[in-house]
C-alpha cells in the first residue's frame, strides 16, 4: 500500500533516507554516527515544511512495514524547503547557516522527486516502480501536471527504472560532486 507518511513513520522512514545520503557522498553527513544522525532526522521528520518531513513523504507499507518512501515537492518550495530544518544542525555538529543541499535541482513548474529509497531486503520486488506511479494519482489530484528527478549518471539501473516508467532525459546537472540526468514525466 503507498500512503502519505504520518509522523510516526520517523524511525521507519529515516534509515531510508539515509541509503540516498550515503550514496549523495554528503562529507559533513558521512562523518557523524548513525546514532547522532538519526535521532536528529526523527526529529526533523516531524516539521511539516522540511525537505524530508512527514509532509513531503509518500511511504510503501506491507505487512505493517514500511519498506520504501519517495519524497518530493514543488519546485515552488525548493528555495525554502530546508529552512525549517536549519535549528536542528547544531545538534549534529554544523552551523546553523550550513547548507547541506545548496544546489538547485528543480525547474519551474515541476513536481520534483527528490528521494525514491527502497529497503535493501525489499529491492527487486516492484517497491520503486510502485511507488513512482503509485503518487501520480494523488499528485494530478493536487494539480500537478509535471514530475521531474535527478538520476546520478553512473546509476544506469535507476535510470532504466525511470525510463520504464516513462520518464525522459530533458539535460543534466551537477548536484554535489555527482553528475546527473533531469528528467521529466507529464501528467
Amino acid at each position: 500500500m503507498i500512503r502519505p507518511a504520518v509522523p510516526t513513520d520517523a524511525q521507519a522512514v529515516v534509515p531510508l533516507i539515509d541509503i540516498v545520503f550515503e550514496e549523495m557522498e554528503i562529507p559533513a553527513l558521512m562523518k557523524l554516527p548513525k546514532t547522532t544522525l538519526y535521532p536528529v532526522f526523527e526529529q526533523a521528520f516531524l516539521l511539516k515544511d522540511y525537505r524530508y518531513g512527514f509532509a513531503q513523504t509518500f511511504v510503501h507499507e506491507q505487512n505493517g512495514r514500511v519498506d520504501g518512501i519517495l519524497v518530493g515537492y514543488p519546485h515552488g518550495q525548493e528555495a525554502h524547503i530546508d529552512d525549517a530544518f536549519a535549528p536542528l544542525l547544531p545538534k549534529i555538529g554544523i552551523a546553523q547557516d550550513a547548507a547541506l543541499f545548496p544546489d538547485t535541482e528543480t525547474y519551474s513548474g515541476e513536481w520534483y522527486v527528490d528521494t525514491l529509497a527502497v529497503a535493501d531486503e525489499a529491492r527487486g520486488h516492484g517497491i520503486g516502480t510502485a511507488l513512482l506511479t503509485g503518487v501520480e494519482p494523488l499528485l494530478k489530484a493536487r494539480g500537478e501536471h509535471l514530475l521531474s528527478l535527478n538520476v546520478d549518471q553512473v546509476n544506469p539501473r535507476a535510470e532504466k527504472l525511470y525510463r520504464r516508467v516513462g520518464y525522459q532525459k530533458h539535460g543534466e546537472l551537477m548536484i554535489g560532486s555527482h553528475r546527473y540526468n533531469h528528467m521529466l514525466k507529464a501528467l
